[in-house]
């Protein structure tokens, strides 16, 4: 039997999918035939472009961590398979994509916006060359992420300039810390010998996957985002919570609002469960902190920027609504755009849709709270969802975010509950009765990824 509480129970429909991956994350061959099938499917259906060298890479070095991981089954075949994988998925595409071909246009943004930071206090081109410049003009990013653009804008040649290892880099080391936090218990089940070592592990089979080395590869900007979202989430575990960390985790939460808008749907989603685990004070206190924080980072980095709003507002906001002359060049057949081709009543269709999925959204936190980082990671990641198919400018790729909430619920094993104490108001889920510890104090529910 397992033991869940009445208030976030694993039995749901919602829990599901979790639970599979878990099971599936025992069979790291299937995973790599599975990312090698899709990478080459990426590499035949894409064309000529970018896309096309990274599935040829990541197909090869996804085939080859398959063939090892059958081949040795002990943890050094997997050490070995695991570093085969991501070095034919992401080290080896991006080296070859930074320093062989023309830089991706999210690329060239960013470097463009430390250029433009450094020397001029604003990452945004103002409105009178925003009108001649094409939709490459347009920075729709947030200040900090200009951080990024920063090598090349000191000078530093070649790739170590480019903005896409310093992506890569800061993805990984988001990632081992997010782990680091979430990982004492899971490093038994990894057979990792440490929590250092399964963080590690962990970290390494997240950047693997397509759902990281992708976007990194081609320079996209969203894996630091998820990452520090992802951070956030395992700081807010029951097991590491209190004052300090509290604040911490708004701190961060901070940090990466002040990079990308897809990132406030998440604080609108974690003030809320803050609120529902930790009391009203905590969830004005983190709340408080989070937005301070975002508001002063983007005016140390860029003062300039917040003294010309109008340029601010056309680069972050109209242009990814598509209320620019620019037409973004994100346009996959989603929702959202397939609405803006029909004219302006289209796209006036479009927002109206997109303004009903937030207000659902805060509906169903006001109506159902999430109660821990789990549930409030699902709730993100449907927001996110939804955000993403009713968007005017929208492509699949946006559907890392949610893939990679869910992979973190599963990895980091944040879902999970154990129980101390007499069961007042319990459920109980036939399962293995040998995982029923015997009941000896006062109980309450812990999450399972303590710290």
């Amino acid at each position: 039997m397992a033991i869940v509480t009445s208030t976030d129970k694993l039995a749901t429909p919602a829990d599901k999918p979790r639970r599979r991956l878990e099971a599936a994350l025992r069979l790291p061959a299937a995973w790599y035939a599975a990312f090698a099938v899709y990478a080459a499917c990426v590499a035949a259906f894409s064309g000529p472009g970018l896309d096309h060298w990274w599935g040829i890479w990541a197909a090869g070095g996804y085939a080859l961590a398959a063939v090892i991981a059958v081949a040795r089954r002990g943890r050094g075949g997997q050490v070995v398979a695991l570093a085969v994988a991501v070095a034919g998925a992401l080290i080896a595409p991006l080296t070859w994509l930074a320093t062989q071909e023309p830089s991706t246009p999210d690329a060239t943004v960013v470097a463009r916006s430390g250029v433009l930071l450094l020397h001029h206090g604003s990452p945004y081109l103002p409105l009178a060359q925003l009108a001649h410049g094409g939709w490459l003009a347009y920075n729709p990013y947030l200040p900090v992420m200009a951080i990024f653009g920063l090598p090349k804008a000191l000078g530093l040649p070649g790739i170590l300039g480019d903005p896409r290892p310093w992506l890569a880099l800061a993805t990984i080391g988001l990632l081992y810390a997010t782990f680091r936090i979430t990982t004492k218990r899971r490093a038994a089940q990894l057979r990792a010998g440490s929590g250092q070592r399964a963080a590690i592990t962990l970290a390494a089979l997240a950047i693997a996957s397509p759902v990281m080395a992708f976007p990194l590869a081609m320079g996209i900007t969203d894996p630091p985002v998820i990452a520090l979202t992802c951070l956030t989430l395992a700081m807010l575990t029951r097991g590491s919570h209190g004052a300090r960390r509290l604040w911490q985790a708004a701190m961060v939460l901070g940090v990466v609002c002040a990079m990308k808008y897809t990132a406030w749907p998440a604080l609108a989603v974690l003030v809320v469960m803050v609120k529902a685990r930790d009391g009203g004070r905590a969830a004005i206190r983190f709340g408080a902190i989070a937005l301070g924080t975002a508001v002063a980072l983007s005016a140390a980095l860029a003062p300039a920027a917040l003294s010309d709003p109008d340029s601010l507002l056309r680069n972050t906001v109209a242009y990814p609504l598509g209320l620019t002359g620019a037409a973004s060049p994100a346009q996959s057949p989603l929702p959202g755009h397939i609405l803006t081709t029909l004219g302006p009543a289209g796209h006036a269709a479009a927002i109206a849709l997109l303004a009903l999925a937030g207000l659902a959204l805060v509906l169903s936190l006001i109506f159902a709270a999430p109660a821990g980082p789990a549930r409030a990671a699902t709730r993100i990641a449907l927001g996110l969802t939804a955000l993403f198919a009713l968007s005017p400018a929208t492509r699949f790729g946006y559907f890392c975010y949610p893939l990679a909430l869910y992979g973190w619920v599963a990895l980091s094993g944040a879902g999970r509950l154990t129980v101390r104490g007499p069961a007042s108001h319990l459920t109980l889920r036939p399962r293995r009765a040998a995982q029923i510890p015997p009941i000896t104090r006062p109980w309450r529910p812990v999450e399972d990824s303590e710290s």
